[in-house]
Formats: C-alpha cells, structure tokens, sequence
C-alpha cells in the first residue's frame, strides 16, 4: 500500500509540473509554425497579421490573467482551472478527520473519502515543497512569456526556415545557398564531378537511341565542364563554374525526362565502374613497372661518377693504387664492417656516415666487396677521399676462387637460361600484364650475385670472429662501437625484429603449403630486418650456416617455396638462430614509406632507405633526402661535375 500512494505522489507531481510546459511548448510550436507558413506562404493570412484576433496578444493575456474571458474561451485560464479534476488527484489542504479516514500516512500524507473518491491529505513539508515549486513555475513562465523573447523565438524561428533546403532529394541541380554564394568551392568541384558522371550516361543513352541533337549537346557541355575543371580556382571561376552547373542541372532534367530507364541506367552505371576499376588496375601495374625500371636503372650522375673514376684509376701508376693500413684487416681487437655494393656513391655515404659518427675511427675496418666492372671506380674513390683514420679494403667477387657453380647452387640457378627469362621479361606490354603482384618477383638485383655474398661471410674473411654486415642503402647516425659488445647468447645473427604487423611473419615469406616448410617452421616466427647485422662468425662455422642456405636454395630451384629476395632463406637459415637487437638500432623504410615520424628517425642509430625511392634518385622521398645527402659530398668536384640530384 505504500508503494502505491508513493507512486501516486511521484505521478501527481509529475503532472502538475508537467502541464505549464507542455503548455508552452505547444505555444511555442503554434509560433513556430506560423513564422514557417508566413515565410514560404505569404498569401496565407498569418495569426499575426490580425491587430484584433492577434494570437500572441491572446496568449499573453491568457496566462497573466489580465483579461477576463468568459468560461467558453477555451484559452482562458479560469476555464482551465474550473474544470472538474479527476477525483484521483483532486488536492485538499485543509481536510476534517472521518470514521472513514485511513491511517496510511507513512510520513507522506493521509487519505480520505471526499465525493465517492480518495483524496490525498499531504503533510505541511510536501505542501511547503509544492508551493515552492509553484512559485518558480510561474517565475518562469513570465520570464518565458516576456515580449522581448517571443520576438526572438520569432526571428529564430522565421531565420530557421530560410535555411531549410526545399530542393527535392535527388534532383541533379543542387542549388542551396552555400553553392550560390560560392562558399565550398570543393563541394562544387564534387557536384560538378557527379554531373560529368551522369552526362556521360545520358549522352550514351542518347546515342543508342538516335537522340543525335541531345547527344551532340551533351557533349559541348561535357567539354565546357572539363575545361572549367582545368582551370584556376578564382573568384571569376567560381562564378563560371556555378553558371555552368546550373545550365547543366538544366540539360540533364531535360535528359532524364526523355531518357531515364532505371534499367538502362543502372547498366551503363556498372559498365562505367568496371571499365574505371580494369583501368586503375592497369595504372597500377604499369607504375610497378616503370618504377621498378626507374629504381633498377643506374642514373646518369652516378653512371658519370663511376666512369671518371675508372678513367682516372686506369691512369693511376700502379704503386699508388694501395691502401693505407692493411695490417688491419685481420686485427680481431678491431670492428670490421663487410658492405658488398656496385654503386661508388652509396658505398661512399655508409662509409662516410660510420666514419663522421664514430668516438674513435682509427678503430673502424671496411671490408668492401664489388665487381670488376666497379673496383676501379670504388677503390679511386676511397684513394682520393680516405675515411679519416679508418681502414678500407675493396675487392672483387670474381676473384673468389672458391665462388663457381659447382660450389654455390645459386651461382647455378643465377646463370642458367630460365632465371634470366624470368628476371630480363624485356617486353614492356607482358610485363605489364603479368600484374603488379609478379611484377616485384622479377628485379634484377636479385639476380647479383653481390646481393647473395651475405651468406658467405666466413668464408670471404676466414680470420674473422665478429662482423656488422651493412646494407649500401643505410645510412649510420650513431657510433656503431656497443654493437660489438652485444651477447648473441650463442646464437648467429643479432637483428632488429620486424613483426609488429602480422605481414612480418614467416608466413608471409614462405610456402607453407609445400611440406617441407609447414614441416619446420612456425608461420607465426618473428621475421628479422637485414641491413644492419652482427654475425658472430664462430658461431656461424660451428652450425653450418652456409651449408644451410645451399640446401634450401637447391629444393627452391624452381621458386616453390619463396620467390623474392634473400630475406626469405635468411629467415629459413637462421632459424632460431637470431637474437632480437633493440628497435633504435635500425629503422627501415625510408624507401617506401612517408609517414615515419621525423623524431623516430633522428634517435635511430642506422636508417634504412630500402624500397625504391632511394635517395640518389628522383624516386627518393625528398622530406628524407636530406639525411643521406648530409654524407654525400655534393661539392666534391667530380660530384658536381656530374650534376647528380639536378
């Protein structure tokens, strides 16, 4: 029982306080309303237009009680008030005990009998709390009901419906007051985007249906749309481009009235969509190709560079083409450094930016490795331009006699017919057609042998127990000295991990369908990052590491089990062979990436520019270029003479 006179109370209350404000927003909607119908219609007699049945006057004098009205106006208040009550909520303040009276006060109230019905008698603290709410209902509905404010209600009102956009959804000629007034230009540009779009549509339709004279119009207003496409975004173009949309708007309801067919429109929409999606897959995939030709092909400057040098080493007395320090090349007490590049310039920056970063370069040893048609340009270079204190050694594959096919199956695969069919696919077209996603399978670096000498470190320098291998595409930013001091914990290679993404997984590398990979290797491995590593070369000898790498090149003859690079029998040669080096050792991705942020560059001790933007051509990302031309020696005089990065 007294959960049920409680909830009566809550719904009493919540009735009397409810009523003045359903009351005056049914006002404020009545004037809402008739400021839209006095705007969009102004032969309809507005409420307000009247001085001797004014609405608002009447409203007004309604609520304030300054008029007496008699008991039939329905607007007057004491009509309101003297209507009958529901017997369930009729109030008595003062109300004389009865035999019948119920003792349910429960701290809230009492009730009694009154009329056949129950009256609820409340207690002096609900009275006083009733009152107090009353008072400030009416406080609110004067200043509510003030003058001043149903002339701003008015203008809000009147100011609402003028920006209100009466043009039908779907109508081609979207004319809204932001348009007219020129304000979102780029908004035009796309509206008048979708009317090229429908145009095109229309003018085949009306082609296909002999409508020649529209068909012909069509297409002068499709030119004239282009055009002002093309041009600049001036206030002047703003106009002519309003103009023009307008006109189109014009045209095409014309059009759609002779000629719209959901069906026929509906087909030619998706024909237009996918002729637009085989195009773009097509710019895709001829993009790979030119960027890969673009990235693959050596540019002039260095192609420059590289033969004054070789002149210049030619004529060089041959007493003089020796290197300062040799002693140090089989030093264990110092840090060797193996680099293995063809081209002069980039070996240059590595060697420079180590040398320029490092506490001590009398400590540094760089093991340089080339090929015949290069060695005289790079070892020129570093004759002419010593790396300070530092040591450099410069070599050729080709006098590796241990280096032949009978000894090294990739130097078999890498010479045979079908490998260089499949890398130098000279046709441009079928190239083309072969897809973006085959496209990066077939780059001729990966047929260098150069690019495959990592895996045969010990047995280039047979006295050596621990070297930093280093990409030519690195530049370095720190001293690269602690790196000698990291514990490898008995294992090969120490690298920073890649495997932030799941794309970095073994299983993005390899053919886990063929079984001996799924037999082996976990897909979900961590891959590693080559560029920047330290091999201790003991512990390579002492598992076989290069013996390793030949028996998976041998089952991937016929590019079964990976296909790109030699990361891929990296990851599968050092298995569980690699310790993870701290991310600010090496940060990759200067070559394809342009979101790296700038403070993450300039904290790693070794940033890569793998991809192919790198930085000595015009591919190179030019935000990043700036790190490796630090290192480049443009002023040098055969440098400049050679105009690279004009």
């Amino acid at each position: 029982m007294a959960r049920r006179v409680e909830g009566r109370n809550r719904f009493r209350d919540f009735f009397l306080c409810s009523l003045p404000v359903a009351f005056i927003m049914a006002f404020v909607y009545v004037l809402v309303s008739s400021s839209i119908f006095g705007f969009y219609a102004p032969h309809i007699q507005s409420p307000f237009d009247n001085k001797e049945s004014n609405f608002i006057d009447k409203m007004l004098d309604a609520l304030n009680g300054t008029t007496t009205t008699s008991d039939s106006d329905t607007l007057s208040i004491d009509a309101i008030r003297k209507k009958e009550p529901s017997l369930s909520w009729r109030v008595e303040d003062e109300v004389e005990s009865s035999e019948d009276q119920m003792d349910n006060n429960f701290g809230h109230g009492t009730w009694t009998r009154e009329g056949g019905g129950q009256v609820l008698n409340d207690t002096p603290e609900k009275l006083y709390q009733r009152r107090m709410r009353q008072e400030r209902r009416e406080k609110r509905a004067k200043e509510l009901m003030n003058k001043d404010n149903l002339q701003a209600l008015e203008k809000a009102a009147i100011q609402r419906s003028k920006s209100i956009d009466s043009v039908a959804p779907g109508n081609y000629s979207i004319w809204r007051n932001d348009y007219r007034k020129g304000k979102n230009f780029e908004d035009l540009l796309h509206l008048m985007q979708d009317q090229i779009i429908m145009v095109r549509v229309y003018s085949s339709l009306a082609k296909t249906t002999n409508n020649i004279a529209l068909h012909k119009e069509l297409e002068a207003k499709l030119a004239k749309m282009e055009e002002e496409q093309e041009e600049s975004t001036n206030i002047d173009q703003q106009q002519r481009v309003l103009d023009t949309i307008r006109d189109m708007g014009q045209l095409l309801s014309r059009a759609k009235e002779k000629l719209y067919d959901c069906n026929l429109v509906t087909n030619k929409l998706r024909a237009m969509l996918q002729t637009a999606e085989e195009e773009l897959v097509s710019t895709k995939t001829h993009t790979t190709f030119l960027n890969q030709l673009a990235s693959k092909s050596i540019p002039h400057a260095i192609h420059c560079l590289t033969m004054t040098l070789n002149l210049e080493y030619s004529l060089l007395p041959a007493p003089m083409r020796h290197f300062p320090r040799m002693e140090n090349l089989e030093n264990p007490d110092l840090y060797h450094y193996a680099l293995f590049s063809d081209n002069v310039l980039a070996a240059s920056v590595v060697v420079d930016s180590t040398v320029t970063n490092a506490d001590d370069p009398s400590l540094h040893v760089f093991h340089i490795v080339t090929d015949k048609l290069n060695f005289g340009a790079m070892s020129m270079w570093f004759l002419l331009n010593p790396p300070k204190e530092a040591t450099v050694q410069v070599q050729r594959f080709e006098d590796f006699s241990w280096l032949n096919s009978s000894y090294s199956p990739v130097l078999k695969q890498l010479e045979s017919e079908a490998m260089k069919r499949f890398y130098f696919k000279t046709e441009r077209s079928e190239s083309a057609e072969s897809g973006a996603e085959s496209l990066k399978y077939r780059y001729p670096k990966y047929l260098s042998m150069l690019n495959h000498l990592r895996f045969y470190i010990p047995k280039i320098f047979p006295k050596l127990e621990k070297v930093l291998f280093l990409d030519d595409d690195v530049v370095v930013q720190k001293d690269l000295t602690p790196l000698w001091s990291v514990n490898l914990k008995g294992k090969v290679n120490g690298a920073v991990e890649t495997c932030g993404a799941s794309f970095h997984r073994l299983k993005s590398y390899l053919n886990f369908s063929d079984r001996h990979v799924s037999e082996r290797f976990d897909p979900e491995y961590c891959g590693w990052a080559y560029g920047m590593n330290v091999f201790d070369l003991g512990e390579w000898r002492k598992h076989n590491i290069t013996e390793t790498y030949h028996f998976w090149q041998n089952l991937n003859e016929n590019r079964t089990l990976w296909k790109l690079g030699t990361l891929p029998p990296g990851l599968m040669t050092f298995y569980n062979l690699t310790v993870p080096l701290q991310k600010k050792w090496h940060l990759l991705g200067l070559g394809y990436n342009r979101e790296i942020d700038v403070k993450k560059i300039e904290r790693s001790a070794v940033i890569h520019f793998n991809g192919h933007s790198k930085p000595w051509t015009e591919l190179g990302i030019s935000k990043y270029q700036a790190y490796w031309t630090k290192y480049a020696s443009l002023e040098h005089p055969y440098i400049s003479s050679c105009r690279l990065l004009e």
